[in-house]
């Protein structure tokens, strides 16, 4: 599948980060089973601990509007390089299923992963 829009969002997002602190800018967006896509970007805050990443942003958009089921979400940043979602991202992705696929670009080239091979091990009540 040409993941090209999807990153082409989340690009777009990256645009709206509020990182005052870092000015290390991520964008999220998350594409849905049913084609919808839901975008987020990071939003830092003084309390560093009330600070929320773009794919969190992304994910509770989706939820809150009533969507859970995914199938991807591409994440960029600023860096123009990879940029891996922190561990609190990724055991929150994995609450909706851990075959989500991760699309990470750096200004040339696509890396895409599943869920699964970033948090092999994850805590999994269900």
């Amino acid at each position: 599948m040409d993941y090209n829009n999807l990153i082409a969002k989340a690009k777009e997002a990256m645009n709206y980060a509020y990182t005052k602190y870092s000015n290390f800018n991520v964008g999220a967006a998350l594409l849905t089973t049913s084609g919808k896509i839901y975008t987020g970007c990071n939003i830092e805050n003084s309390s560093f601990g009330a600070t929320i990443c773009a794919e969190r942003v992304a994910f509770t958009k989706a939820i809150s509007e009533g969507d859970k089921e995914f199938e991807a979400i591409a994440i960029v940043s600023s860096s123009g390089d990879y940029t891996y979602p922190c561990g609190i991202c990724r055991q929150f992705m994995s609450e909706w299923g851990t075959d989500l696929k991760l699309i990470f670009e750096n200004g040339k080239d696509i890396k895409i992963y599943t869920l699964k091979e970033l948090l092999p091990e994850a805590f999994i009540k269900f």
